[in-house]
């Protein structure tokens, strides 16, 4: 069975801890800031968890088991 190719768009979004747990940037931070609060933009700054079956989806693109 020939090894499987890793899914360049979701490598590029997302990253994998040396636990196994896998990170994301949240959304909403790109432009527009001025309107949204110094609150929100450092809610916006962290990252988040993916979690559920679309951890499963993006463990399988990466080619991870």
């Amino acid at each position: 069975m020939p090894k499987l190719k890793t899914h360049k768009g979701t490598s590029k979004r997302v990253k994998l801890t040396s636990t196994g747990k896998v990170t994301r940037q949240r959304a909403f931070g790109g432009h527009m800031l001025a309107k949204k609060s110094k609150r929100r933009k450092r809610a916006i700054n962290t990252v988040a968890k993916v979690t559920g079956g679309m951890k499963k989806n993006v463990k399988s693109a990466l080619g991870v088991k």
